[in-house]
């Protein structure tokens, strides 16, 4: 194959927010590397993810497709093995393929579900049959601490080298987790809250969100996975084939854990909290005065992965440390941008950045994740680096999604789309070209858990466009609407102001044609009838 077709290497940090880097605009946090990178490349201001949860953003990504669709519907349902990603496409047509980090396409626990409950309508058998668990441990951390063989089956989801890290803070397994075991078990027995640094001064270590590691930096997850990162590298510099790797950090996901340096590196006295953390005349929605009336009374639930409404001191704490944990990886991306100069081959690599999903890092008073569609929560970063294409530079506002990013590869690398893919290359975007694009994005998300005192599992959908974004949570009972132009911090939810009901149904009906644009349409037809 020709040196001219390119390489690709798709960085991917974990539940990081777009505005948590400075070259999107943040006063506080040091990403030098990250910086430059945008400054000669492109980045899309306004990219958003198919759902904000791990595993079904991520399995988007893969395949281009929403999770409703490729099955991946929640954290707990694995993508289909059978699933066709744009990986597979480039490894079929002669590219190398390698994952360094996190996958998250399959479960990282064996903790059962928390569906279906008793008082659940009684069923028998599956509408489709079931995943076989065997197929589907694969990236499950207890079988890799409990089975000195386990390991993926290759190639996964299209990767034919594999160097896995499964979950977050200083307690990682897959690949890692056995090197860091069997090449240094003295470090590894560092790991852990229970032999942490103390830090009586942070609130979050009392509740099980961060604490302060005793393993040194060069040995942590980001340091581990840059270094494999850039072992591939030297592997297909000497192959001269063109390549794909995805580099995927677990962090700045909590647990927080930053290592040596980074853990205060800032200061969370120092650091500015969002601009929405200060509520405003607007009444809440009644979803979150719920949250915030449960710490208000001492009993919000804050120890579990999910959202909670948190203090001011929680807030600057997950800021500081979330900088902290940025601030490595960018380092990090920094060493594996120069080891692409030092083996000739930068001059032909395409670079991207990107995140799963955001955070809501004190945004409306909330922290970590979960079903309100805020812009903290849905918008991630997204740059492209292309050194062949002097046009790919600038930003755009253009809404766009994590969808896209596989028909952008596909048409980069000169290889057709798949059947089935829903999202749209953006090159000629990337470029500056006219393009007739979208009116919106649409967000889908679906729990396993029931929120905000519903009485069935909490499902919404979103719709993002230039200036509006609305929210329909299943059964009707909440309702959000912002002007995004007018009220960029969306403290004013229009759902049932008599003067945007006009403006409520129209972007209802945009809503409800954005689902039917992506509803299934693989495989093809095999006759008329």
């Amino acid at each position: 194959m020709s040196q001219s077709v390119p390489n690709f290497l798709l960085i991917i940090a974990d539940q990081l927010r777009a505005d948590h880097l400075a070259c999107y605009g943040n006063k506080d946090i040091k990403t030098p590397n990250l910086d430059a990178l945008a400054a000669r490349g492109w980045s899309a201001e306004r990219f958003y993810v198919a759902t904000p949860i791990c595993m079904p953003n991520r399995a988007s990504l893969m395949t281009g497709r929403m999770p409703s669709v490729h099955g991946a519907r929640h954290n707990g349902v694995p993508l289909p093995l059978d699933s066709t990603t744009f990986v597979d496409v480039l490894r079929q047509a002669g590219w190398r393929t390698a994952l360094v980090g996190k996958a998250h396409l399959q479960n990282i626990t064996d903790t059962p579900p928390l569906y279906p409950r008793p008082d659940d309508p009684p069923t028998k058998g599956e509408a489709r049959p079931p995943l076989p668990t065997n197929d589907y441990g694969q990236e499950c951390g207890q079988w890799w601490r409990d089975r000195a063989d386990h390991s993926v089956q290759l190639p996964f989801y299209g990767y034919e080298h594999v160097d896995l890290a499964i979950d977050h803070g200083d307690q990682v397994w897959g690949d890692y987790g056995r090197w860091l075991q069997n090449e240094h078990p003295e470090i590894a027995a560092l790991s852990g809250p229970e032999n942490a640094i103390p830090t009586p001064d942070y609130a979050l270590s009392r509740i099980g969100q961060a604490w302060r590691t005793r393993v040194p930096e060069e040995y942590s997850t980001t340091a581990w996975i840059g270094e494999r990162t850039r072992a591939v590298l030297d592997k297909y510099a000497q192959e001269q084939q063109p390549f794909f790797i995805q580099c995927s950090f677990p962090d700045p996901h909590h647990p927080y854990t930053p290592h040596g340096q980074y853990w205060d590196m800032y200061k969370p006295e120092e650091v500015s909290l969002p601009d929405s953390f200060h509520l405003s005349p607007h009444p809440l929605p009644a979803h979150l005065q719920l949250l915030h009336q449960l710490r208000d009374d001492g009993k919000a639930i804050k120890h579990t992965p999910t959202l909670f409404a948190c203090s001011e001191r929680e807030a600057r704490e997950a800021i500081a440390l979330n900088y902290g944990s940025i601030t490595h990886i960018d380092a990090e991306i920094g060493r594996i941008l120069d080891h692409l100069e030092r083996t000739g081959q930068a001059e032909n690599t395409i670079v991207m950045f990107m995140s799963d999903h955001g955070d809501f890092m004190g945004d409306h008073q909330l922290l970590l994740k979960g079903p309100v569609h805020y812009q903290s929560i849905i918008r991630s970063p997204f740059i492209w680096f292309d050194p062949k294409d002097a046009k790919s530079q600038g930003t755009s506002t253009m809404v766009c999604s994590t969808i896209d990013v596989a028909p952008t590869v596909l048409q980069r690398a000169g290889q057709l789309p798949y059947n089935g893919i829903q999202g749209r290359s953006l090159l000629k975007v990337i470029q500056n070209e006219a393009v007739d694009w979208r009116i919106g994005v649409l967000i889908e998300e679906e729990n396993q858990r029931k929120l905000f005192n519903t009485p069935i599992r909490t499902k919404l959908r979103s719709l993002v466009t230039q200036q509006h974004r609305l929210s329909l949570y299943e059964g009707g009972q909440i309702g959000e609407l912002y002007d995004l132009q007018a009220d960029p911090l969306e403290q004013h939810n229009l759902w049932n102001e008599p003067d945007a009901q006009t403006l409520k149904t129209t972007l209802l009906c945009q809503l409800i044609d954005t689902m039917m644009a992506h509803s299934e349409t693989s495989p093809l037809p095999l006759a008329i009838a």
